[in-house]
C-alpha cells in the first residue's frame, strides 16, 4: 500500500504520525511519501520538503511566497503521478492541499482531506471546491460532519486527537500543587492569547477583569500561561501595571492544560485554547477584540452563531461570548463571577463538559486509519468511521 501524505505544520506533523502509526498497525506492507516533520519522518515517511515550506501565515507573506508554493506544488503532482499512491491524504494546510488533492483527483488518485477547514464559518462556497477534490473529508467534529453531509460530500466524524489525549478525570489540587498555588484559594486562569495582536487587544482589559474579580471576591490567585518567550515578556511588563494583582498571579511558559486544569474557571480568547479548556471541563468565559476594519469585515463574512467550539459542538450556548466592544473589564466579571459564587451550577457544566469530552473521544488515528483503508479497498467511506 502507497500513501502519500502532505502536512504543512507542527500541528499536521503529529496528526500525520498518528496516522501512520495506525495504518502500519493495518498493512505489514505500506510506503509513505510527501511532505512532513520529524514525527512524520520517523513512521517512515520520505519528505521531499521540509515541513516549514507550507508554513505561511497572512496575506502578505503569502503572496510573498506564492511562486515558490505553486513550484512545490507542481512538483508534488508530477512526483506522485510517478509514484501513483492507492491514496493521497492531504492534512489541514487547506489552500495548499486541497488545490493538489483536486489535481490528483482528476488523475484517478483516491484524496482524503483530514481536519476540515472552517468552511462552515465562512466562505461557503469552498464546500463545492472540496466536493471535486476529495473522495472523503475526515473531520474532527459532529457538527463538521452535519455540514458535508448536507452537502452531499463524503465524510467520516473521526473524533479530535485532543479529546484521546486528555484524561477524562483530572485533578484540581495535583495540577496546583504543580504549579504553586494555594489549594483553597479561588483561581482564574487567564489566557489573553498565543500573538501578538491578541495581548494587544486582550491582555490590559484582561488583567484588569482579575483585578477587579479579586476585588469583588476578597481573594484569587491568578495563573498565566504564556505560549512562548516573547509573550511571556509581553504578559510580565502588563503585570506591572497592576502590582497587587502580580502578587498573586503566576505566569508559565507552556503549561497551559495545567493551568487550566488548576483553575475553577478560565478567561480565554477565543480559538482552541476553548476546546481544551471544555476538555479538562472548566467553566470559561470567551471574549475576543480585534482591529475595528477586521471586526467589520468579519461581521460580514462569518456564518455562524457561536464562536467558541464549546458552543458549536453542543450547539447550544454553555460558554459566554463576549466580542468586540462588549469586551469590556466591567461586562467580564459580572459574566465571570457566577463560576465562582455557584458551586452547583459550576459542577453542572464541568460533568456537562465532561460527557461532551467523551463523546468525542473516539480514538481518532484508529478511524482516520480505518476510513483511508475503506477508501483504498472499497473506493468508499466504511459507514462504522462516520457520524453516528
Amino acid at each position: 500500500m502507497r500513501v502519500y501524505l502532505v502536512a504543512g505544520e507542527l500541528s499536521g506533523d503529529i496528526l500525520g504520525a498518528g496516522l501512520m502509526q495506525a495504518l502500519k498497525r493495518r498493512h505489514q506492507q505500506i510506503e509513505f511519501r510527501g511532505i512532513g516533520g520529524p514525527r512524520m519522518q520517523a513512521q517512515g515517511l520520505e519528505s521531499l520538503y521540509p515541513l516549514e515550506t507550507l508554513s505561511v501565515m497572512g496575506l502578505v507573506e503569502v503572496l510573498k511566497h506564492l511562486p515558490g508554493l505553486i513550484k512545490v506544488r507542481r512538483h508534488l503532482k508530477r512526483d506522485a503521478l510517478a509514484w501513483r499512491p492507492d491514496i493521497m491524504v492531504g492534512i489541514d494546510a487547506p489552500d495548499f492541499n486541497i488545490g493538489l488533492e483536486r489535481q490528483l483527483h482528476d488523475q484517478g488518485i483516491r484524496t482524503a482531506h483530514y481536519v476540515s477547514p472552517s468552511v462552515w464559518a465562512w466562505r461557503q462556497g469552498r464546500v463545492k471546491k472540496i466536493a471535486r477534490a476529495v473522495d472523503g473529508m475526515l473531520t474532527f467534529l459532529p457538527f463538521e460532519a452535519d455540514f458535508y453531509a448536507d452537502h452531499h460530500v463524503p465524510v467520516a466524524y473521526v473524533g479530535h486527537p485532543l479529546a484521546d489525549e486528555l484524561p477524562l478525570v483530572n485533578d484540581r489540587a495535583s495540577a496546583r500543587q504543580a504549579l504553586g498555588l494555594a489549594l483553597d484559594v479561588p483561581t482564574l486562569a487567564v489566557l489573553p492569547g498565543s500573538r501578538g495582536n491578541e495581548i494587544r487587544f486582550q491582555g490590559e482589559i484582561f488583567l484588569r477583569t482579575a483585578a477587579a474579580l479579586r476585588e469583588r471576591l476578597g481573594a484569587l490567585q491568578v495563573a498565566i500561561p504564556a505560549a512562548s518567550p516573547e509573550r511571556r515578556q509581553e504578559l510580565d511588563s502588563l503585570l506591572e501595571r497592576f502590582p497587587e494583582l502580580a502578587a498573586s498571579t503566576v505566569v508559565v511558559e507552556g503549561r497551559s492544560r495545567e493551568v487550566m486544569t488548576a483553575s475553577d474557571a478560565v478567561l480565554l480568547t477565543s480559538g482552541t485554547a476553548a476546546l481544551e479548556t471544555m476538555l479538562c471541563h472548566r467553566p470559561m468565559v470567551v471574549a475576543y477584540r480585534m482591529a475595528p476594519a477586521t471586526y467589520w469585515l468579519a461581521r460580514r463574512m462569518v456564518k455562524t452563531r457561536w464562536i467558541s467550539l464549546p458552543n458549536l459542538i453542543a450547539q447550544e450556548t454553555l460558554v459566554p461570548e463576549l466580542i468586540q466592544d462588549a469586551v469590556t473589564a466591567e461586562a467580564l466579571v459580572d459574566t465571570l463571577l457566577p463560576w465562582f459564587e455557584d458551586e452547583q451550577a459550576r459542577s453542572a457544566l464541568e460533568q456537562r463538559f465532561a460527557a461532551l469530552h467523551a463523546e468525542l473521544q473516539r480514538g481518532a488515528s484508529e478511524r482516520a486509519a480505518t476510513a483511508v483503508t475503506s477508501l483504498v479497498e472499497h473506493g468508499s467511506l466504511d459507514p462504522e468511521t462516520g457520524k453516528v
